[in-house]
């Protein structure tokens, strides 16, 4: 029985026929933007199957989207961008680097949302190491994403930091509190504006 890697190295190589002199018409015309749609339906189609439980059709879908990451892969590689190689590298070393704590010598930790909040302050980091714009925590949500599931993210996001309530009246409570933080300050502007106005 072969390896993932040298299955995956079979993989690699079909692409690079099918995308040659003497392979697929349609394969060799495809083009970055082109299979845009095919890996987002490739990507719905493994998410229903995960939902469905259904773990036959998970394992094809999941199958389906390496295929698509080949695809796009080889046309960069073909262009002089990048090869499958490299992303795999990239995403293998940013594993590494993003989890100290099991891959290096950082204090181990025991809950899912430390790790959550460890991961952002990480890339936090990488960002500001590699002199990159300071973005906010929100930053990276994808505008790509359908709504419902762009705010999901947003919401995951904010709850690492302690927005997060089990109640809906809990909300409502935070907004209360927000808004007297700006009642006060408003009653400060207006406090100096006064005073300056009779000077």
């Amino acid at each position: 029985m072969s390896t993932a890697g040298a299955r995956l190295n079979d993989l690699i190589r079909i692409m690079a026929t099918l995308r040659g002199p003497d392979g697929c018409p349609w394969d060799r015309e495809q083009t970055l933007a082109s299979l845009r749609p095919f890996l987002l339906e490739e990507t719905y189609e493994a998410l229903e199957a995960l939902d469905a439980g259904d773990q036959p059709a998970l394992c094809e879908e999941l199958g389906d989207v390496l295929f698509e990451i080949v695809f796009l892969s080889r046309i960069a590689e073909e262009q002089g961008d990048f090869t499958i190689a490299d992303a795999i590298d990239g995403v293998a070393s940013k594993l590494v680097r993003r989890h100290p704590h099991v891959f290096g010598d950082a204090e181990k930790l025991s809950r899912p949302e430390e790790v959550l909040g460890r991961w952002e302050e990480l890339k936090a980091a990488e960002r500001a190491g590699a002199g990159e714009s300071t973005k906010t925590l929100l930053s990276g949500v994808p505008i790509t994403l359908p709504a419902l599931l762009r705010a999901y993210e947003y919401s995951t996001r904010a709850a690492t930091v302690g927005f997060d309530w089990v109640a809906a009246a809990d909300v409502l409570d935070k907004m209360d509190e927000e808004l007297r933080e700006i009642r006060d300050v408003v009653a400060r502007v207006d406090q100096v504006e006064q005073v300056e106005r009779v000077e």
